[in-house]
């Protein structure tokens, strides 16, 4: 088979995917990745002997670096569709105030939900504003925000009950030593303290169904809700936990001041740069790569990784190091992360490109570093007169974030 013929292969996500068509879908993944490292290698074996680029080769490499994108893409969409059940399984009795929901979705009948919720006194029982989904319903539409969302696979995230979640936080300055076991202890240095306040913003979607949709008993609608909302939901908060302003939207990574490592502040975030504007430096640029790793401490090397957009990983992706190794390496599992220089890499889109001064990379412990605070309740209104003859459901949930430990992550900087 040709170069051109395997860069050319397509994975179509299919619900229920069995594990022979990932299997083969891998497979082919890791073959694509051969051909390009000889490509690249014959494209840098053309440069070292005439000093000129190859066009031809050059744009066949770039064609199978973005079918490897793309193919890494739809195999990760397999792998998720594998995982879930198909409707209707594992679906026990409903219990009395799931099945007055369900009747509110497919009907508009409330009155037995609003009854359900007085009597139990909860905060839900609002019909202007909409009533509070089931849990079953909550934790569905949760799963498949983490299915889908890269910053929620690898920051820490908790839920509250209230509107902000406060954190208190050392600042360094504590003391600590060693003792003998009947000696006097020395008083010791009280650490300085500071309190970071995760405010939790509304986030929400308005997915629209048909009523012949919603009188079919065969459809789920938990399923079909879930399915409608975790597309908009995870693309809204992409791109806040990356780039939020922390006003109307939650604290993203990139907005915190980003200044150079070793001058920073408490609440800043430390850098360092690459040497050449919007590039990596000519010379040995995975030197970069190795000084962004070990530029936080051993401990939050520990679970480190890295966090770049996709155009960004096509570059780094052709990077070699002194043996003629490829720094980085596809997974070889369905579902795992790739890696570049042992450490995972997690992909966001809402990362920057590479441009003079951007903060294209970000590595680090993500858990440690990154918090992302749930208020528990997703609120649901319907709405059958705003757009008829659909029905609208006006679905809400309110989300928090910002970094929790500014040691933990470091920004590679493409400047000078």
């Amino acid at each position: 088979m040709s170069l051109e013929m395997k860069s050319g292969f397509d994975v179509k996500a299919r619900p229920g995917a069995a594990p022979s068509d990932i299997k083969g879908a891998m497979r082919e993944f890791l073959s694509v990745f051969e051909n390009f490292k000889e490509a690249n290698d014959r494209r840098l074996s053309a440069l070292e002997g005439k000093k000129s680029d190859d066009i031809v080769l050059k744009e066949k490499i770039d064609r199978i670096n973005k079918a490897l994108d793309e193919q890494k893409s739809a195999i990760d969409r397999m792998t998720l569709s594998a995982k879930r059940p198909a409707r209707g399984e594992e679906a026990g009795l409903p219990d009395e105030r799931k099945g007055a929901f369900m009747r509110y979705m497919r009907s508009g009948d409330s009155a037995a939900l609003h009854a359900i919720e007085l009597k139990a006194a909860t905060t839900g029982s609002d019909p202007d504003a909409g009533y509070l989904a089931p849990h079953e319903t909550e934790a569905l539409i949760n799963a498949a925000l983490k299915d889908i969302s890269p910053m929620r696979q690898i920051a820490s995230v908790r839920e509250i009950g209230s509107g902000v979640f406060k954190k208190p936080v050392s600042k360094g300055g504590g003391a600590a030593g060693w003792v003998g076991e009947i000696a006097d202890r020395d008083p010791t240095t009280a650490p300085a303290l500071a309190s970071i306040e995760f405010p939790t913003m509304e986030l929400y979607a308005m997915p629209a169904a048909s009523q012949t949709l919603l009188d079919d008993g065969v459809v789920d609608i938990e399923q079909w809700l879930a399915d409608e909302v975790q597309a908009e939901f995870a693309a809204q908060e992409g791109g806040a936990f990356i780039n939020g302003d922390g006003e109307t939207q939650p604290m993203g990574i990139l907005s915190y001041d980003i200044v150079a490592e070793g001058t920073q502040a408490f609440g800043e975030l430390g850098f360092i740069a690459t040497g050449a504007n919007g590039a990596f430096p000519a010379s040995n640029p995975s030197d970069k790569l190795l000084d962004l790793i070990y530029t936080p401490k051993q401990a939050y090397r520990a679970n480190g990784r890295f966090l770049m957009n996709r155009s960004v990983l096509g570059v780094i992706r052709k990077f070699k190091d002194g043996e003629g190794n490829y720094l980085w390496q596809p997974s070889a599992q369905a579902g795992e992360p790739s890696t570049l220089l042992g450490y995972p890499v997690s992909e966001s889109e809402d990362m920057p490109a590479i441009t003079t001064g951007s903060h294209s990379i970000v590595f680090g412990d993500f858990a440690r570093g990154y918090l992302i605070v749930d208020r528990v309740g997703v609120r649901i209104l319907r709405d059958p007169y705003s757009a008829k003859p659909y029905v609208l459901f006006y679905t809400t949930k309110r989300v928090g974030g910002g970094v929790q430990n500014f040691d933990a992550l470091k920004v590679l900087k493409f400047s000078e």
